[in-house]
């Protein structure tokens, strides 16, 4: 099969990113009546974990063979990308104001960063940290940190700082899927230690499929569904004085919040570089603040506008970026004939 171009496929992904960013925006918006109709955090983290799984059931049955393949990838995506960031992020909002647990969260694009560059040592170009700090701003004026910066929770604090490098983790393990999608035959042999066999590439479905599946496995354990107020389901909630059945809004966060937005962040990851993704995803937070104006009346001040449009110049600028994933096509080039103005090429990630 012909590879479509790299810009076709940089396009892609950045829409790709942008639609997965939209979907994750929501799910603050669409999870909040319930937990205000009596469902705890716990509670709507279990059923959007375990109901995505059950909507991908056909793709887990389809790649059944890949929790043999490849487990330390599923497990790795499943603990810190779904588990951990889900997890991390709801415990922290029950300590931590809301706004200033989202900010310590997103400071995943410059851990991101830092991961690149000391990590697996390649080079990180100065559009992409300007990108980077520019959303960071962006979002500090969106979350109006200045609101209530003061008396944290300790405790809080690192819970978020947690899911900040389980969102690493998720777009890490995310951009090694590109590499094997992306890869010719001949340059997974040249990239592959002698006698070692290539991998087979790893479907971003799949792995977002099986990542939630063990999401919902370890939810289980802490959330004990068995004892939710299942009844709230079977009633409305109030969203932005609107009365909405309960299951509507949680087909919205399982669908579109969960199934939707994974989806397409692993899909779009693995076409672009991990750096330009975490930080064009950094709009999920402006599209979140747009839909509880919307939806829930929660207005948004002239401070968290402006830092809107920063978040929105940040993206602009590290999508143009030099920081890109390692491309798998001149690999062989790079193996063959190790030439110094190509070596920031050089590493592939299995």
């Amino acid at each position: 099969m012909r590879k479509p171009a790299p810009a076709s496929r940089r396009t892609v992904g950045l829409l790709l990113i942008l639609l997965s960013a939209c979907s994750f925006g929501g799910s603050g918006t669409a999870a909040k009546p319930l937990m205000d109709a009596g469902l705890t955090p716990l509670d709507v983290v279990w059923l959007r974990a375990a109901g995505a799984s059950l909507v991908l059931l056909p793709v887990l049955v389809k790649h059944r063979d890949l929790p043999r393949r490849r487990p330390g990838m599923l497990l790795g995506f499943g603990l810190f990308a779904v588990a951990g960031c889900q997890g991390l992020s709801f415990a922290s909002l029950a300590l931590i104001p809301v706004g200033v647990s989202l900010l310590i969260e997103y400071l995943g694009p410059p851990l991101l960063l830092g991961y690149v560059r000391f990590v697996q040592r390649r080079r990180v170009s100065r559009q992409a940290a300007v990108g980077a700090a520019l959303a960071l701003v962006g979002l500090g004026c969106v979350v109006r940190i200045w609101d209530g910066f003061g008396g944290l929770d300790p405790w809080g604090v690192l819970l978020a700082l947690g899911a900040a490098f389980c969102q690493v983790a998720y777009f890490v393990l995310a951009e090694g899927v590109g590499h094997g999608q992306a890869a010719e035959p001949g340059a997974e042999r040249a990239a592959s230690p002698a006698g070692t066999p290539p991998r087979e590439p790893v479907d971003p479905i799949a792995l977002s499929a099986y990542g939630l599946l063990i999401g919902a496995l370890v939810f289980t354990a802490v959330a004990r569904p068995w004892a939710m107020r299942w009844s709230v389901l079977t009633h409305d909630a109030d969203l932005g004085g609107h009365h909405v059945p309960a299951l509507l809004l949680l087909g919205w966060v399982v669908l579109i919040a969960t199934v939707l937005a994974y989806v397409t962040g692993t899909a779009a990851v693995s076409r672009l570089s991990a750096p330009v993704a975490g930080v064009i995803a950094s709009l999920e937070a402006v599209i979140g603040t747009v839909l509880a104006w919307v939806l829930l009346g929660q207005h948004l001040a002239l401070p968290q506008i402006i830092g809107g449009l920063l978040v929105l110049t940040g993206a602009c600028v590290a999508q143009t970026s030099g920081v890109s994933a390692p491309a798998p096509a001149q690999n062989p080039v790079v193996v063959q004939n190790p030439a110094p103005a190509r070596t920031e090429l050089d590493t592939v990630t299995p």
